[in-house]
C-alpha cells in the first residue's frame, strides 16, 4: 500500500475528470512551468493505489518543463468501474492508458508503478509509438513472487465473499504489526476511504493478474524503447535482484532509490523526481 505524504494539491496541480470511450477517469494534472516543448509525462499507479501516490512528484516534474498527468485506473478510487472482469485485464487497462496518451498530445514519458508497470508494458507492446520512454518503478518481469504472493493470494481468496470495509480492518491489522510509525489520523482515514471506494471486481482481477502474469521482458526489449528500471533499496514486492536482472534483460538503465521500499514516489518523492528527470533529460538530449 502506497501512503501519500500529503493530500492537499500542490500549486499548479488540478483534479479533473477526463472522458474516454469507456467512461470517465479521474486525473491529476499539472501544466509545464515553461512552454519549452518538453514531452508530456504520464504516471500510472499500482494495485490498491491511486493517482495520489504521485502527488508529491507532480510539482517538480512540471517545474522542470514537463506537462504531467496521473490517474486512477478503471475501478480504482475515483474512476468508476464495471462488474465485467475483462475490463480490468492489463490489455484493456492499456487501452485506457493509450487514450490518455492521445489526450496529452503524446508521445509520453510513461511511468508505471508495480501493477501499473504491467499495464504500461502492455501499452508499449500495443503501440510503442505512443511512448518516448518507459519507466518501470517497483515493478517486475512476471507474476509477483513469494512471500508477497502469499498475502496477495489470501486477499484474492476473500474478495469474492467479504465486503471491502471488513477486509480493510483485517488488512490494516496485519500491516500495523510491521509499521514503524502509523500514518497520521487524517491520512489513515483517507487510506480507508480509498480502499473501500475500489470496485471489488477490479481488485480481484488485478490480484489474479499479479499472481499469474507471464514474463514479457523479451517482447518489451525487442521494441528498443529507452527504458529505466527504478526501485527502492528495500523493495519487498519483487525482490531487488529480480528487478536488476529484468533491467539487464531489457538493456535498461537502473536506479536504486535509497531510504525507501516499494513506493519511492510516495516515500522519497524528491529523490524519485530527480531520478526520473535525469533519465528523461538523457532521452530528450536536454
Amino acid at each position: 500500500m502506497s501512503t501519500p505524504p500529503f493530500l492537499r494539491l500542490p500549486a499548479g496541480v488540478r483534479a479533473e475528470r477526463l472522458p474516454t470511450t469507456r467512461g470517465e477517469l479521474a486525473v491529476l494534472r499539472a501544466d509545464a512551468a515553461a512552454a519549452d516543448g518538453r514531452p508530456p509525462v504520464l504516471l500510472v499507479p499500482g494495485f490498491t493505489g491511486s493517482k495520489e501516490d504521485f502527488i508529491a512528484v507532480l510539482e517538480p516534474i512540471a517545474a522542470a518543463g514537463h506537462p504531467v498527468t496521473t490517474y486512477d485506473q478503471r475501478g480504482q478510487f475515483e474512476s468508476p468501474g464495471t462488474d465485467d472482469p475483462q475490463a480490468y485485464d492489463v490489455a484493456a487497462l492499456a487501452e485506457d492508458l493509450l487514450e490518455l496518451v492521445a489526450a496529452t498530445g503524446g508521445p509520453v514519458h510513461l511511468v508505471g508503478h508495480s501493477f501499473g508497470g504491467l499495464v504500461c508494458r502492455a501499452a508499449a507492446l500495443a503501440d510503442p509509438r505512443a511512448l518516448r520512454s518507459l519507466t518501470l518503478l517497483g515493478s517486475g518481469p512476471s507474476a509477483i513472487p513469494h512471500p508477497s504472493a502469499a498475502n496477495l493470494g489470501l486477499l484474492a481468496q476473500v474478495l469474492p465473499g467479504m465486503d471491502l470495509p471488513t477486509i480493510w480492518v483485517a488488512k490494516r491489522r496485519l500491516e500495523a504489526a510491521q509499521e514503524l510509525e502509523p500514518p497520521a489520523p487524517q491520512i489513515e482515514d483517507w487510506l480507508r476511504r480509498r480502499f473501500v471506494a475500489n470496485h471489488p471486481v477490479s481488485l480481484l482481477r488485478m490480484a489474479q493478474q499479479l499472481l499469474g502474469e507471464p514474463d514479457r521482458v523479451a517482447e518489451v526489449a525487442a521494441l528498443g524503447l529507452p527504458t529505466l528500471v527504478a526501485y527502492g533499496e528495500a523493495d519487498d514486492a519483487w525482490p531487488t535482484e529480480v528487478q536488476a536482472e529484468m533491467a539487464q534483460r531489457l538493456g535498461a538503465r537502473t536506479a536504486v532509490i535509497s531510504g525507501t521500499g516499494h513506493s519511492p514516489a510516495a516515500d522519497r518523492p524528491e529523490q524519485t523526481a530527480e531520478v526520473l528527470l535525469e533519465f528523461w533529460a538523457r532521452v530528450d538530449g536536454a
